[in-house]
């Protein structure tokens, strides 16, 4: 695994603030500790230096081992009953080779059915011609052997699919990712907290709050992959799984001390 950091140009430049407050002694001593009621409770620790805040960003790349693609099947016909009838039944076949392919149950879900009417415009009588109807239907797919991603597809496509989605790849369990990118970031916020109290004229730093978010894989391309066809020949649909990321941004505040 890979960590990444996050380019110090745009932590700087969109997450990096910090902010001083003074207060008196007095103020300080009679701040009081607040607790949420019952729900959730939440503490506030009283700072009697100034504060900086601070968001940063660590992500740890790993190879995936899940790749989801999606199938489906679009239908035109003059009536919606034939529409209709026409795509159950080539996407009775497509479902039928996804299960042939030994994927089980539990990793293909539908993700949608749709009817609609077609229409073209004529640009002679400058009106809305009816053309009859367009049905489909998609299936969202769930591989746990990225290596078989490329022959799915074309298998997909051969039992009749025409409409065809991803892939995209991701990590079934990135709890370690996870760690080892909180622990990354962790490590980068205390050293930029010293860096700022120094540069302010003080010794150390106290973490007051820390809190976080998670980020896992990259954007979702649905763009469709190309089935190459040379004559009676087709190429088979290559796929690169490349790396995935996981990002854990924490938000930290801590208290300059002497």
């Amino acid at each position: 695994m890979n960590i990444a950091p996050v380019a110090a140009s745009k932590i700087w430049s969109n997450d990096y603030m910090m902010r001083y407050t003074s207060r008196f002694a007095a103020a300080i001593i009679s701040a009081p500790i607040c607790a949420a009621p019952a729900i959730a409770a939440e503490i506030q620790v009283a700072a009697q230096g100034p504060v900086v805040e601070l968001s940063v960003t660590e992500t740890v790349e790993a190879e995936p081992d899940i790749a989801q693609i999606t199938a489906g099947v679009t239908t035109t016909a003059p009536t919606a009953v034939e529409a209709m009838r026409m795509n159950a039944e080539r996407m009775n076949a497509v479902v039928a080779r996804i299960k042939a392919l030994g994927i089980a149950e539990r990793d293909i879900q539908t993700t949608g059915i749709n009817l609609s009417a077609d229409y073209e415009y004529d640009q002679q009588t400058r009106q809305q011609i009816f053309r009859g109807y367009n049905a489909s239907n998609r299936v969202q797919v769930k591989l746990r052997d990225v290596s078989r991603t490329g022959p799915v597809l074309d298998a997909l496509v051969a039992a009749g699919a025409n409409d065809i989605g991803g892939p995209s790849f991701s990590i079934d369990d990135d709890t370690q990712a996870q760690a080892q990118a909180r622990q990354a970031a962790m490590r980068k916020a205390q050293a930029q907290a010293q860096d700022y109290a120094r540069w302010a004229g003080y010794s150390g730093v106290r973490l007051l709050q820390v809190g976080e978010n998670v980020r896992s894989g990259p954007p979702m391309p649905m763009a469709s992959p190309a089935i190459m066809v040379t004559g009676s020949r087709r190429e088979r649909t290559p796929v690169q799984p490349g790396l995935v990321g996981t990002s854990v941004t924490i938000n930290v505040t801590y208290e300059m001390t002497r």
